[in-house]
């Protein structure tokens, strides 16, 4: 699939402003960086990536840490995807599940909410226990 980056920040924005408000807090504190593609390190078909220390293991020691991000893969979700509408749905698939790792959910945990076949973004609930 083909797609200008500008078209495909607006997609990447579109699912950022329909995030559900108990996810959506955390965007002040957890960029998210649109990528042309992961870097070698990191597995080629890898559509996103976390990159930071967990909400729920977050402690007063943390301070001199980087801050958590969350990258998005252009070229990786453009691969998978054979037209705009399931290219939308896979990016806002992507940053729920890396908004997921944000709030200390591993793999099988997602796995476990039904990530996968998610239809409503409202029905994944990543309230933690945190002081407001």
């Amino acid at each position: 699939m083909r797609l200008s980056r500008k078209e495909f920040d607006r997609l990447v924005e579109r699912a950022i402003a329909a995030l559900p408000r108990s996810v959506a807090r955390w965007l002040d504190e957890v960029p998210i960086i649109v990528e042309d593609a992961p870097a070698r390190s990191d597995r080629e078909e890898t559509l996103g990536l976390y990159e930071g220390q967990p909400l729920s293991q977050r402690s007063i020691e943390d301070s001199g840490r980087l801050p958590s991000r969350i990258f998005i893969y252009r070229q990786t979700l453009l691969a998978a995807c054979v037209n705009e509408k399931e290219l939308a749905e896979e990016i806002r698939k992507t940053l729920l599940h890396e908004l997921g790792h944000h709030a200390g959910m591993n793999e099988e945990e997602l796995e476990r909410l039904g990530y996968g076949d998610l239809e409503d973004p409202a029905d994944i609930d990543f309230d933690i226990d945190e002081e407001d």
